[in-house]
């Protein structure tokens, strides 16, 4: 399809007069004089933009009526305004959204929210000056290009407009990544858009070389570059091909040069740094350069040059964009996390007493598919099921990546201009941890899933399974049906009987929402102290690992921290969902920001019910009034919060994320579908029990069904006569929970919940020693 593209015309009969002509390419001589300024002037249109939706974050105007931006008019003027006709005129809307943007300006002129808005400004407004100057310096003059940033407009932002969407994650449609591009970065319009497509490729990977040369590739630069991709017509995939082998050409180049006595007493520093304790240095693979990069010798030297020209650039050219970048492999380090993310003894023996098993485990290939073994009620009943044998230790991904690993020194391939680290919110095997986030492409990213406290996260999806497999939740469900979520969650309507075992859930949740927020603080202090790098880093979480997200994005804010974070998913969080919380998130969050909710999920619903209700649960509702925050509603998928496990990769397919493995989305929902199919037949085991009955088998042992495909029962009689009926019978009245208005007995069931809660997450602890025991073996 690109068979233009720079890197791929190489041929083998190419004459050696046509490869030095080819060398010679680079801006100047690709471009004239006047498209040289069309494309700094679409680089500061597009930061024009950025910094545009930055302001709307702060704007009490944001997503409200037009008549509402504008200035009061008096009486008199609105009598003698013949446009306007009185009964058109919505009052109780006007009503309601002039109290919003009252509440909107209260909140807006805290001094908190003020100092928040001139950082976030000052940050981008700092980096669009070196930006520009660095791009001006080689394609026409700093100051031309610095006349151009001031004067050039700012198109209002039309990125995240769509804040209210829904989706069916199942359904086989999917929006592109493509169609995603195009919609969440429009295009601005340019002459440059017109050029040949090789052209086009070039200016973009001479943007890239030249973001690069400021010695980090910060969140901002990969937006702006999106936004370039999508103003150029260029696909995706141009962007992320670019990013990979440039990340490969200079992690190769560094590989093969001569260490020296000085690089190699920095690497053993970083081997024996306390903060390898906690697993930091293994975000971003820590090492890749260590041992044998050189500190002196240039890259130039290694021939990086020629592996930027391989991909259309002459080799001068190349080492020219690149600036410093191109003479310092200390700087190809710090832009991997080589020889950054030091931190303070002090401050990680403090987290590392708050967050256990805190680690970034990077996610391979699995050598078992993700549909082998879904992890259902049935299976973390026996945890025996997901035991697994790994032969090999470097294929296991519960290991953190070591900063002196063979593989992180020789294997540039797997590196990234980008990090992704996905959050698991629960878990009922450590296989958890990393399996969800199988659905995310090594191709787009370094992708790592966050380990922390293991027991509490695993108790806590115990007690969930144990909790909604019970005849309590199922007594109760049928009652909560009756009513809106937020009416139980207001009106305290919650049937009696679930919250008489809501003991089984309610510490467990407590204890792994709290380890959860200080995970979040951790991982923000990660992220600061350059444990990626100077990458981008994106954040996914499910559940508590949305609440993680939440927690470093707050924590981030509070530090003003800016451009550390590309994007932001956050699904079923249980999180606020109040305007202010959600933009301060936004200010330190450079691309997009989703909440993904359903309205259905009673589970969220009722662990939510005892925590601070008043400021709302985003993974229960949309986000108002905040233009740059995507909603995203799965209600008619998400009936319940343990399908996040499985759903995150379809949700994330359908909103056009980068990145994702449709083959391992398609495991995962067929593993989904499984695990329904047998949540049917143990609800259809349940109700033959309560009916005195039992399912019935053929001699093969599998269960007989009628043929409205439903299994058949047949009756028990304590003589042992057996009379075969059909499905649950007609007329028959619906078993009533025993024991619903019975304290002791519902007493005893929380009881005996508790305990096989207590089995299961000891069985799940001693299976992820063990594991760890055979890898160190």
């Amino acid at each position: 399809m690109f068979k233009h593209i720079p890197w791929a015309s190489h041929e083998d009969g190419k004459s050696s007069e046509g490869k030095n002509q080819e060398e010679e390419k680079s801006l100047t001589t690709i471009l004239n004089i006047d498209q040289r300024g069309d494309l700094t002037l679409l680089i500061a249109s597009i930061m024009a933009s950025m910094r545009k939706a930055i302001e709307m974050n702060f704007d009490a105007n944001a997503t409200l009526s037009f008549d509402l931006t504008k200035p009061p008019a008096s009486e008199d003027e609105k009598i003698a305004d013949s446009n306007t006709d009185p009964a058109t005129v919505d009052v109780s809307k006007l009503d309601r959204e002039k109290k919003l943007k009252e509440q909107r300006q209260k909140e807006l002129s805290a001094p908190k929210m003020r100092e928040l808005k001139e950082d976030s400004l000052r940050f981008i407004d700092q980096w669009r000056t070196n930006v520009i100057e660095r791009i001006g310096s080689i394609v026409n003059s700093k100051e031309e290009a610095t006349s151009q940033l001031h004067s050039a407009p700012a198109k209002t932002p039309t990125n995240h407009a769509h804040t209210d969407t829904k989706v069916d994650p199942v359904s086989p449609h999917s929006e592109a990544a493509d169609t995603a591009l195009k919609d969440i970065f429009p295009p601005i319009d340019t002459p440059l858009s017109s050029l040949e497509e090789p052209t086009r490729i070039l200016i973009l990977h001479s943007t890239l070389l030249l973001l690069l040369s400021l010695e980090h590739y910060i969140a901002p630069s990969r937006v702006l570059l999106l936004y370039l991709t999508s103003s150029l017509h260029l696909p995706l995939s141009v962007l992320t091909s670019d990013e990979e082998k440039i990340a490969q050409g200079l992690l190769e180049a560094a590989k093969h040069m001569s260490g020296d006595e000085e690089t190699r007493k920095k690497a053993e520093e970083n081997k024996h740094s306390r903060k390898w304790k906690v697993g930091l240095a293994s975000v971003a693979g820590a090492a890749l350069i260590g041992v044998t990069g050189g500190l002196a010798a240039p890259l130039v030297a290694a021939g990086v040059g020629s592996v930027m020209g391989g991909l259309g650039l002459g080799a001068t050219a190349a080492a020219g964009y690149l600036g410093t970048v191109a003479g310092s492999t200390v700087i190809v380090g710090g832009l991997f996390g080589a020889y950054g993310g030091k931190m303070t003894g002090q401050m990680m023996d403090a987290y590392a007493k708050e967050v256990s098993d805190f680690a970034f485990l990077p996610v391979k290939e699995d050598p078992h598919p993700l549909s082998s073994k879904p992890t259902t009620d049935k299976d973390s009943a026996h945890p025996s099921h997901e035991k697994k044998e790994i032969k090999d230790p470097a294929s296991d991904s519960s290991k953190p990546l070591s900063p002196t690993s063979d593989n992180a020194i020789n294997d540039p391939s797997s590196r990234r201009l980008r990090v992704t680290i996905g959050i698991s919110g629960w878990l009922t095997s450590p296989h958890d941890v990393t399996h969800p986030w199988r659905i995310l492409s090594p191709s787009h990213a370094e992708v790592f899933a966050l380990r922390y406290e293991l027991e509490a996260l695993m108790n806590l999806g115990n007690s969930i399974a144990v909790m909604v497999s019970s005849a309590a939740w199922g007594y109760a469900k049928s009652e909560m049906l009756k009513h809106t979520i937020f009416a139980e969650l207001t009106a305290a309507l919650w049937p009696i009987g679930i919250l008489k075992i809501g003991r089984v859930v309610d510490n467990p949740f407590s204890i792994a929402k709290t380890r959860s927020d200080k995970a979040g603080e951790l991982l923000a202090d990660a992220l600061i102290n350059k444990a990626q790098g100077e990458r981008p880093v994106t954040l996914v979480g499910y559940s508590l690992g949305a609440r993680v997200v939440y927690s470093c994005l707050m924590s981030l804010a509070r530090r003003k921290a800016f451009g550390l974070v590309e994007s932001a998913v956050l699904v079923g969080s249980p999180c606020p969902s109040t305007t202010g919380d959600w933009r301060v998130m936004r200010s330190v969050v450079a691309s997009r920001l989703v909440n993904v909710y359903s309205e259905n999920d009673y589970v969220l619903g009722f662990l939510y019910r005892t925590s601070s209700i008043q400021y709302g649960v985003a993974g229960l509702q949309k986000i108002e009034g905040l233009p740059g925050v995507e909603n995203v509603d799965v209600s008619e998928t998400v009936s319940g919060h343990l399908r996040y496990r499985y759903l995150v990769g379809a949700i994330l397919k359908k909103i056009g994320f980068e990145g994702v493995d449709l083959k391992a989305v398609e495991e995962e929902t067929e593993a989904l579908k499984k695990m329904d199919e047998e949540e049917e037949m143990k609800s259809y085991a349940e109700k033959a029990k309560a009916q005195g009955k039992s399912i019935v088998k053929g001699a093969d042992g599998k269960i007989l069904f009628d043929k409205e495909g439903k299994p058949l029962m047949e009756r028990v009689w304590k003589g042992g006569k057996k009379e075969e009926e059909k499905g649950e019978g007609e007329g028959e009245e619906k078993p009533k929970a025993k024991g619903q208005d019975d304290k002791d007995g519902a007493d005893e069931e929380a009881e005996r919940l508790e305990k096989e809660v207590q089995e299961k997450t000891k069985q799940g602890l001693l299976q992820g020693m063990a594991q760890k025991l055979h890898i160190s073996g």
